[in-house]
């Protein structure tokens, strides 16, 4: 297979509601590990996701994790998604990972020829979506 680089958000207590809603949104098949699930039944952080990987038809891969207490939890705005291609379902991806966040570029035809948006979900993390110009 290779070498691969993913995405690997991390939350403060709410991985599990992030990716079921990416799951949602995206397809695919999610799996979910607590940390109680990778031995860590006695810690404060048991219920907690240790580790999240959503693998979709698209050939996407997102992953996951909730930071446990006794690491610091910094979130910033330094890590964005991108979901880019020709694919016109790319449009139906950006309107409900919209849902309940906020909507910083709409989605349009840009200058550069493509149709692009960004957006920050509901869990705080930016998605920058591109469709690829179709060439005439």
């Amino acid at each position: 297979m290779g070498s691969q680089l993913n995405p690997y958000i991390a939350f403060d207590g709410d991985a599990r509601q992030a990716m079921e809603f990416y799951h949602d949104v995206l397809g695919g098949k999610l799996e979910l590990g607590t940390f109680a699930d990778f031995g860590s039944a006695e810690s404060p952080d048991a219920d907690k996701i240790m580790h999240a990987t959503l693998t979709t038809a698209d050939g996407f891969t997102v992953m996951a994790w909730d930071v446990p207490e006794r690491v610091p939890f910094n979130p910033g705005t330094n890590v964005a998604l991108y979901l880019g291609g020709d694919d016109e379902g790319l449009r139906e991806y950006f309107e409900k990972l919209s849902a309940g966040g906020t909507v910083a570029m709409p989605l349009k035809k840009q200058i550069w020829g493509d149709e692009a948006g960004t957006l920050v979900d509901r869990f705080g993390i930016t998605w920058m979506v591109n469709i690829t110009a179709k060439q005439s």
